[in-house]
């Protein structure tokens, strides 16, 4: 059996992995650099936090190539990178109160907290290229980097946990693979994954 629950969670990774490869391909996206913002670009992440932090590390590596493959310019790739940090944070934090996401005000806080680190992160990454020459000419650092990157991440991470948040709903019936999260009544669910991986 565990076997088997093993083999699900690797195809579902995997799954996942290729979503989050073909959504920067295809998806309708703004460049403004050093932002962009990919619709739904984060949504395989945090489908990926509500199953396992092994599966969540897996699919945002899986992303990054999506956006070095989609042609992103170095900026937008090691900003896809650095959600390293808050897709394994927050995939921690699912393991251990996975009942987080049911609940509206303790979801939306968690979605807010994701969001300010993952827009944090990627304004590090935005500020090494900003000072390194790599800014437009005429260009500020508050516009570029705190308001299009930082604010820009923070909102562009909400929605797309929404988004996911909604998907989960659905997917959840029909995927039997332990989770960290469940949502809904009828959903099966089992902490084992959570405490075996």
């Amino acid at each position: 059996m565990k076997v088997q629950k093993k083999i699900q969670t690797m195809v579902i990774a995997a799954l996942l992995c290729a979503i989050g490869i073909v959504i920067p391909m295809f998806c309708p996206k703004i460049i403004l650099e050093p932002a962009s913002f990919t619709l739904a670009s984060h949504v395989p992440l945090f489908m990926a936090m509500f199953i396992s932090l092994p599966v969540s590390l897996i699919v945002c590596l899986g992303t990054t190539v999506g956006f070095f493959f989609a042609g992103f310019p170095p900026v937008v790739v090691l900003r896809a990178l650095s959600q390293i940090v808050f897709v394994v944070l927050g995939a921690w934090i699912l393991q251990k109160k996975g009942n987080l996401v049911g609940k509206p005000l303790s979801s939306i806080a968690f979605s807010f907290v994701m969001g300010l680190i993952h827009g944090v992160c990627e304004m590090l990454v935005s500020t090494a290229f900003y000072f390194g020459g790599s800014a437009a000419e005429g260009s500020s650092y508050m516009m570029t980097v705190v308001v299009l990157v930082g604010v820009g991440t923070l909102i562009h991470s909400m929605v797309d946990y929404g988004i996911a948040v909604v998907v989960w709903r659905a997917v959840q019936k029909v995927v039997t693979v332990p989770v960290s999260v469940h949502l809904g009544k009828k959903a099966r669910v089992s902490q084992e994954f959570a405490t075996h991986n």
